[in-house]
């Protein structure tokens, strides 16, 4: 959870909402897309891509891809060469929903889609050293959905822990653990069937007070009693490659957000594309979400005094009052980038630009 209070223009309950409670056809169309983009040969996988998408498409992805704008580029450059790699590959999900995006200046309706895409690791992506054992690349995925087509497509997805699970040391001795993680402890996800409205407004409220309580980083109150205002003690934060996951408010104080405030400095305000929550569940993104400077110890890198964007994606689920699990992904490599170290090229010894996936190389 990466949020600053006051910092976005919200509605609370949208007319289009009321109206299409259920975001059935939104979903549909995207559970079509994924059955469509699996199970197509990798030779067919633009024609997929251009059948489901707009012309003006935008699809936002981790570092070396960013911002890619035409479907064909983003199956040439993203999806093809992944397929290449990852073969026999799976979409395993842990969370499937939509809503309306509550933040008015995107707006929107938006289906979310997040777990892993499991495969064989048999041929080099972005340098990394194929296994030939699974593999599990955690993703997850914002759609908006408009007139029966995806418009836009934010993709965050763990290149980080793809490299340690195939031997490599991206960065140093994280103070979280890495696990390839589970979904939610309820099994409860993945909603391809109408949820209650009522349930989705009480888990974006929760979330919003969260972002109230939390946001400013200047409470006279303890981290873990701030923690506690909006949070379960038992929580669990599955956070990504270079920093990990960690269980209840004291250990996620002391191995993640302690250490993060304390090594950060000069912290913007928060910026979402979009926000939305359905049943138990909700999230956000933002590109970026906001900018800090490393004032020495981040991630055990020492002080650069140079700002850089955090580009992120939080899911949490919702339990009674309080928030239980939140599952974040961060763009560290895009973050240390702009920083002057370059990660992937550092450690895989290949750079892994743009130019290389357009040649369907899986390097």
């Amino acid at each position: 959870m990466f949020l600053q209070a006051n910092a976005i223009k919200c509605q609370s309950e949208p007319e289009s909402t009321r109206m299409n409670p259920d975001f059935k056809d939104e979903k549909q169309l995207v559970r079509d897309y994924y059955a469509r983009l699996d199970g197509a040969n990798v030779a067919d996988i633009p024609a997929v891509l251009e059948a489901f998408t707009t012309k003006e498409y935008l699809w936002r992805g981790y570092h070396p891809f960013h911002e890619i704008r035409t479907s064909v580029e983003v199956a040439e450059l993203f999806w093809q060469p992944l397929r290449r790699s990852l073969t026999s590959l799976q979409r395993r999900l842990n969370v499937f929903m939509a809503g309306q995006n509550t933040i008015t200046d995107t707006g929107g309706v938006w289906v979310v889609a997040m777990g892993h895409l499991m495969g064989l690791f048999d041929q080099p992506w972005l340098g990394i050293p194929p296994t030939g054992k699974i593999a599990m690349l955690r993703f997850c995925e914002f759609h908006r959905v408009e007139n029966g087509k995806i418009v836009d497509t934010a993709m965050f997805f763990d290149i980080p822990h793809l490299m340690v699970q195939a031997g490599l040391r991206p960065f140093p001795n994280q103070t979280a653990a890495h696990l390839v993680q589970p979904g939610p402890m309820t099994h409860e996800g993945v909603m391809f069937e109408p949820q209650d409205p009522a349930k989705g407004q009480k888990t974006l409220a929760t979330i919003e007070k969260m972002i109230t309580d939390l946001g400013q980083w200047d409470s006279p109150l303890s981290l873990e009693d701030e923690l506690r205002l909006t949070w379960a003690e038992d929580m669990i934060w599955w956070g990504p490659e270079g920093i990990g996951a960690t269980y209840t408010i004291e250990r996620y104080a002391k191995q993640h957000s302690g250490p993060f405030r304390a090594s950060l400095t000069n912290r913007s305000k928060t910026g979402h594309i979009a926000r939305l929550a359905e049943g138990n569940f909700g999230g956000f993104f933002g590109w970026p979400n906001f900018t800090a400077t490393p004032s020495g110890g981040f991630m055990g890198m020492p002080a650069t005094n140079t700002p850089a964007e955090f580009r992120v994606i939080d899911i949490y689920r919702r339990e009674g009052e309080k928030l239980a699990e939140n599952w974040i992904f961060i763009d560290l490599l895009h973050f240390w980038n702009m920083q002057g170290i370059d990660i992937l090229a550092r450690t895989t010894g290949i750079h892994a630009g743009r130019e290389i996936g357009a040649k369907g190389v899986a390097l």
